[in-house]
């Protein structure tokens, strides 16, 4: 019987390791699947839509062929569709029936496109041969744009690719198992080996015993049932033949329950209704990550080559104009300093973006250099007018020490944008820069002074009313100091905070003027950055000079309790002229 036991080994060891290896090479399925589309119309830009790159699961790999130049970038599907707005383009879907890409020409009123590349919509893009073959892992709501030059047929080929789990689970459990039974095989053989030879021994003769008479035969009357064996021997056969089948049983049932090779199935792209869907956020933090190093980099080059169209293409707004007015008088003046908020590529400290789908939007970010730790954390209000135009920096506001920013929403979900004559505020934020004005003219004297808070407001220790009856009472007997202030050309930017409040950015001007007291005599306008803006030192008409503030502040909202603080501030010479 252990021969016959291990022969039973051998054949189940040979079975389960043959099926292991089979699964391994023959039956193993494909690894990866593909499917691909051709364009009959040509077109300036190919859309590959979330749905076609997730048809299958795992990750995927995009093939573009039949243009002389790519360029591809994929971002969220709002933002790539808003891009290509009015231009014709190819869209690239996936059909689930049958199981392959289509794509469909959709014929718009330009055929030209403008370059894509660097836009602040893309979360990442490709150029040269990166542009032909390249692997990304992006959800649904992320689509491709490929195009060639603007002008020139974008790829018309498309191909996605996605690898396939064909990983076979049961393969090692087979051959581990069909080693083991192999090994107690063997084991069994060597064992009935063993016992064959000891069973071989030496033999005596045994003596003849004598023969006994020849007994009469008994034959029964009828025939009796033959009962089962019985005894030791036929138990321990009985007990021998078990495991046997036991073993044959269950390796049967192990091939019983073997996987069938994987194979990938296409995964559902319906998307909820568009009614249940929160308003997108502007920008991702991604996105912000990379918009503000751009931003960074664009700035400090042009702060030290003195750019002013490099700058214009980071920086808009009263940002601008305090660098423009900058620009020309370092041109002149070699004293002159930069401008104090520079744009440092640091910390994110505050991710605000507008929730919204529409153009122009805006986002507020509070950046904290990483290198300089005592220069105050910087608050931007940044720009996108278009989905074609890239974010420019309409706000650069030094935070005050010790500013305490109210809560704000997270950088997922985004703020609403509030309007400049929203009511819901204890002032509504397009009536912030004249009643701030009025207060740095009046201090307690103005019907606005009670409305805002008074500590803590380095701003209007440094300009305020003490401030300028210092500077009159310095100026000589033979000129007039007179000061004004008026509503920056600014645009007022506000986002709600989570406690019905808003932080708001807008911009004022004050005027300096300086005249003669008598006719024909001369007024001279101060040293540095006046005179170099002016361009002369004296005028016997008089001199005007106009700086701009930037301003961030806290407001309330209506029945709430507190005043409105000023959180932030940064000041500059923007122009100087001689009064007519």
């Amino acid at each position: 019987m252990r021969f016959f036991f291990a022969i039973v080994c051998f054949v189940l060891a040979a079975a389960s390791m043959g099926l292991g290896i089979a699964e391994r090479t023959v039956l193993a399925g494909p690894d990866e699947v593909s499917v691909s589309t051709t364009a009959q119309a040509a077109s300036p830009v190919v859309v590959v839509d979330g749905s076609a790159l997730n048809a299958y699961p795992h990750s995927q790999n995009v093939q573009l062929s039949g243009s002389t130049r790519t360029f591809a970038a994929y971002g969220r599907t709002s933002d790539v569709l808003a891009w290509v707005g009015n231009s014709t383009y190819t869209q690239v879907s996936f059909d689930a029936k049958t199981g392959k890409l289509v794509s469909r020409q959709h014929v718009g009123g330009s055929i030209k496109v403008p370059n894509p590349s660097g836009s602040d919509l893309w979360l990442g893009q490709y150029t040269g041969a990166n542009a032909r073959d390249f692997h990304l892992k992006v959800p649904g709501n992320i689509s491709v744009l490929a195009v060639s030059d603007g002008t020139a047929p974008a790829p018309s080929t498309v191909k996605v690719t996605w690898p396939i789990d064909n990983s076979t689970p049961w393969s090692g459990p087979l051959l581990i198992g069909g080693g083991g039974v192999l090994l107690l095989g063997l084991i069994l053989l060597l064992w009935a080996f063993l016992h064959l030879r000891r069973g071989r021994g030496p033999r005596r003769t045994q003596p003849k015993m004598p023969r006994l008479p020849r007994q009469p035969r008994y034959k029964p009357s009828r025939a009796k049932a033959i009962d089962a064996a019985k005894g030791r021997r036929s138990i321990r056969r009985a007990v021998a033949v078990l495991p046997a089948v036991t073993i044959a049983s269950l390796a049967l049932a192990g091939c019983g329950i073997l996987p069938v090779t994987p194979v990938a199935t296409p995964t559902s792209t319906t998307k909820p209704a568009a009614s249940s869907e929160l308003p997108p956020t502007a920008v991702t933090p991604v996105q912000l990550q990379h918009i503000l190093a751009e931003v960074s980099t664009v700035v400090a080059k042009a702060d030290t080559t003195l750019d002013t169209k490099l700058v214009a293409t980071r920086v808009s707004g009263p940002a601008l104009q305090e660098r423009d007015a900058n620009y020309a008088i370092r041109k002149v003046s070699a004293t002159a300093v930069a401008p104090a908020a520079a744009i440092p590529a640091g910390t994110i400290k505050v991710n605000l973006p507008e929730a919204s789908a529409r153009w122009p939007r805006a986002v507020f970010a509070v950046v904290e250099s990483s290198t300089a730790k005592t220069t105050a954390p910087l608050a931007l209000m940044l720009v996108q007018d278009t989905p074609r135009s890239n974010y420019k920096v309409n706000y650069s506001i030094a935070l005050q020490p010790k500013t305490q920013l109210p809560k704000v929403a997270s950088a997922s979900v985004g703020a609403t944008r509030i309007s400049p004559i929203f009511k819901l505020l204890k002032l509504q934020p397009g009536d912030l820069a004249a009643a701030y004005g009025d207060i740095l003219l009046k201090d307690t004297a103005s019907p606005s002074y009670p409305l805002f808070q008074s500590k803590d407001d380095a701003f209007r220790v440094q300009v305020g009313l003490a401030a300028k009856n210092a500077a009159i009472a310095k100026l000589p007997t033979t000129a007039t100091l007179t000061y004004s202030d008026a509503v920056g050309t600014g645009q007022v930017i506000a986002f709600a905070t989570n406690d019905s409040g808003a932080i708001v950015a807008v911009n004022l001007d004050e005027i300096q003027t300086v005249k003669p007291v008598k006719a024909g005599a001369l007024v001279t306008a101060p040293p540095g950055a006046v005179q170099s803006l002016l361009g002369k030192a004296n005028s016997t008409t008089g001199l005007a000079a106009t700086y701009g503030d930037q301003l961030l502040f806290y407001v309330p909202g209506v029945g709430k309790a507190g005043k409105i603080v000023l959180l932030g501030y940064s000041q500059g010479l923007i122009s100087a002229s001689e009064v007519r």
